[in-house]
């Protein structure tokens, strides 16, 4: 298979979907990886790192939109990007359609097969291609909820972790999955009083056991979101539903009765945000303030440390652009349930539940695809 490796356009966004290493094992496999010119050049990769890999380098998106069965981004497709996209051709990405309308019939039009990275998932519900990243953005929660509590940079002037005889700052996570772990993780360490909230007592169980003395889980309700967003300092929203929309749990109204100077990190914004104040900024203009609360809804987070990003992206995508290319899509599918739950939008037809559901569309069953 021909596979194009693509330079990323949004703003500030220095990944790129395939490490060098990665290269070279779709190159043994038998394929010809394309590499767009200077697309590794902010993850620390030059263009020279590829061709030893066994790539040949091209100097432009057209080309590779043009000559290559897969494409592969790390963000989802740009307006500039929609009419290059061909017929049949695989896109595979981060899609996160439920909450892009324009996009998702963009798709529908170009007729062309896109699997999303944030679809995949194991049989255990967990999502492997998203974990890497969510891994790298809980954590960079508690990095920019602390940066952004220091009074110069709009925040209470509160120093997280506290000092001796000075009581540390309150974290607030609400969602206790991959990215709501790991930010909790950061926040304890740092010594912050963190609360975790999540629905599944099973998953509070589990978090109980594993998390230092200052994390405590609680059962998440919307009671519960309100009485601690009063105390919080520092609040995560952390709360991921595969493929669909992200419920808004933190209202307009409760903005009113939290501190002055407190943070709202909104990592699920990619799925259209759990805050109802939420709107997407970018890592250039990173914040805004509404009712005295700083908002931080920066849609590529772990594009601001692409050199471990990168990496982490790569070993979770490679066994499955492996898969893909080796087989084609729709073998793929059928031999791997882990890919077929990828497919969101193939040759025109609204092939995810959730994407559907999102903006009424009519839904078809991969299934019938294949």
């Amino acid at each position: 298979m021909l596979v194009g490796v693509l330079k990323e356009i949004k703003a500030e966004e220095n990944r790129v979907s395939m490490a060098p290493a990665g290269v070279e094992v779709l190159v043994q496999n038998g394929h010809t990886v394309l590499v767009e010119k200077n697309a590794g050049a902010g993850s620390g990769f030059e263009n020279e790192r590829y061709v030893k890999a066994g790539a040949k380098i091209v100097d432009s998106a057209v080309e590779i939109f043009q000559r290559a069965e897969m494409v592969m981004h790390v963000k989802e497709p740009l307006p500039a990007e929609y009419d290059l996209i061909r017929e049949d051709q695989i896109v595979f990405t981060y899609l996160h359609l439920a909450a892009a309308e324009n996009l998702t019939r963009a798709l529908i039009e170009r007729r062309s097969v896109n699997i999303a990275y944030e679809t995949i998932q194991k049989p255990d519900g967990s999502l492997p291609l998203l974990t890497p990243m969510s891994e790298v953005a809980g954590r960079m929660a508690i990095q920019q909820g602390a940066k952004y509590l220091e009074m110069i940079n709009g925040g209470r002037g509160i120093l997280l972790g506290g000092v001796p005889g000075v009581d540390p700052g309150t974290v607030l996570v609400i969602g206790g999955g991959v990215v709501g772990t790991n930010a909790a993780k950061m926040a304890c360490g740092l010594g912050a009083k963190v609360y975790i909230l999540d629905m599944n007592l099973d998953r509070l169980r589990y978090l109980s056991d594993v998390m230092p003395a200052n994390c405590f889980p609680l059962m998440s309700s919307p009671e519960t979101i309100r009485e601690l967003a009063m105390k919080a300092d520092v609040i995560v929203g952390a709360v991921l539903i595969p493929g669909t929309k992200a419920p808004r749990l933190v209202t307009k109204d409760m903005l009113k009765t939290m501190k002055q100077g407190s943070i709202l990190v909104d990592v699920a914004i990619d799925q259209g945000g759990c805050f109802e104040t939420s709107k997407a900024t970018t890592h250039a203009d990173p914040i805004y303030t509404i009712d005295g609360v700083v908002h931080y809804c920066v849609a590529n987070m772990p594009g601001a440390v692409p050199k471990t990003s990168t990496k982490a992206l790569t070993n979770a995508t490679l066994p499955y652009a492996v898969q893909i290319a080796n087989k084609g899509w729709k073998r793929a599918m059928v031999e791997n349930p882990e890919i077929k739950l990828g497919a969101n939008v193939i040759q025109g037809k609204v092939t995810y539940r959730g994407v559907a559901d999102a903006f009424g569309m009519d839904y078809t069953d991969i299934d019938t695809l294949l």
